[in-house]
């Protein structure tokens, strides 16, 4: 991780809110398969965010930010609320850059801690799915992800047509105790 780059949890808050939800409106009208269609409005991802910070005061996800300063460089999410028959899973989500801060290992320092915060909370496997077009699948490849396979379109695209995603998953502790 660069010695610039600072990375902690995030919680509610207006700035917070106001920081990720730009991100997001960037991060889709850039092509950024995240759920979203573009033109996003700001209040549309303002109040996904709240929502999902609010999710993550309750313990239910952890929304990690990459600051340089008091800029955002980044964000991803893990989400640990899951069936009691799945308490050693946990899913990555809304991995995110910011454009002026791709290519600087934002993304890869930011699944790092993500990683770390799962082991801490004795998750021993993580999923999570990238569109085919565009998507992540060589970082999560070069981070030890394995590639489970494809399904076909399966989202549309920030700017329209269909998109496959890809499957990984990552055992990151021992086989959990059975119940």
């Amino acid at each position: 991780m660069p010695a610039e780059m600072d990375i902690r949890p995030l919680s509610a808050g207006d700035e917070t809110i106001s920081a990720l939800s730009e991100l997001l409106v960037e991060t889709v009208a850039n092509g950024g398969s995240v759920s979203f269609m573009h033109p996003l409005p700001l209040k549309a991802a303002e109040a996904f965010w709240s929502g999902a910070l609010a999710a993550a005061d309750k313990g239910e996800r952890v929304v990690l930010g990459a600051f340089e300063g008091d800029r955002l460089m980044g964000t991803v999410s893990l989400f640990l609320d899951f069936p009691p028959n799945q308490p050693h899973r946990a899913e990555i989500g809304k991995l995110m850059t910011a454009v002026a801060f791709r290519g600087r290992g934002v993304a890869s320092a930011l699944m790092a801690v993500a990683e770390t915060i799962a082991a801490e909370r004795s998750r021993t496997h993580l999923v999570l799915d990238t569109a085919t077009d565009d998507g992540a699948a060589p970082l999560y490849e070069k981070l030890g992800y394995t590639r489970v396979g494809e399904i076909p379109d399966f989202a549309f695209k920030p700017h329209g047509g269909l998109t496959g995603t890809i499957l990984f998953w990552k055992r990151i502790g021992a086989h959990p105790a059975t119940a």
